[in-house]
């Protein structure tokens, strides 16, 4: 999860979030470049005496700087459309978890285990025990496996929502009436946070998600839900 004074992305726990963070570095060293590059531009204007005014017919540099941004343009595109096809894959998932949101909590369903479903909400300041995180921590925490492909099917019973991990580099949004799904495989066990990142309401800010995830060979021993 984030820390305090925290500037960069938190660390990754699936595959498509380590996707994300390398192609978030590669989109900010292009940038880096350019600010650079304009910079240094200016700075030579600023500081040369300009002593030649016969610069009207200069064909090559505007050639160069027409094609110079669509190659950096194609550069960014490329990689971008990459992971965003990565996300929309759906490759025989090995659990399947239907997410409903509320004003103001979640309810899941684990379709594979006889219509299991619970509510999961925020935990009051009064009832957090030593170690737990104030707004972020639940009363049901939605447990899975780690290196299992998991479908997360998300929707709304009420308002718009945004089912929101960010350590797992997921962001679908819940609607009323339909039915959105995404992906993910985690690659390490731990518990990870996340928020409803839609505004939903007056208690938007009190929608935590909580995921535990352990070892695909304790999962497969029997339901270790924390109910």
């Amino acid at each position: 999860m984030a820390h305090a004074a925290q500037v960069g992305l938190q660390d990754a726990t699936s595959p498509i979030m380590e996707e994300l963070i390398t192609f978030h570095d590669h989109a900010l060293m292009i940038i880096f470049l350019i600010c650079f590059l304009v910079l240094y531009a200016l700075f030579l204007t600023l500081t040369t005496k300009l002593t030649n005014t016969n610069t009207s017919d200069a064909q090559e540099m505007e050639t160069v700087w027409t094609i110079l941004p669509a190659i950096i343009l194609v550069l960014i595109a490329l990689p971008s459309l990459r992971i965003l096809y990565m996300t929309d894959e759906v490759n025989d998932p090995s659990l399947t978890i239907k997410s409903i949101g509320h004003q103001w909590y979640w309810t899941y369903e684990y379709t594979d285990y006889g219509g299991l479903i619970f509510n999961s909400y925020m935990l009051p300041p009064l009832f957090l025990e030593p170690g737990d995180l104030r707004l972020l921590d639940v009363d049901n925490r939605v447990v899975l496996p780690i290196e299992a492909p998991i479908r997360m099917m998300i929707t709304s019973q009420d308002v718009l929502h945004s089912w929101a991990v960010p350590t797992l580099g997921l962001k679908t949004d819940a609607i009323p009436g339909r039915l959105n799904q995404t992906t993910f495989t985690a690659t390490r066990p731990g518990v990870y946070y996340g928020q409803c990142s839609e505004i939903c309401g007056a208690n938007h800010s009190f929608m935590p998600i909580v995921l535990e995830l352990i070892p695909l060979k304790i999962f497969e021993m029997g339901p270790v839900f924390t109910l």
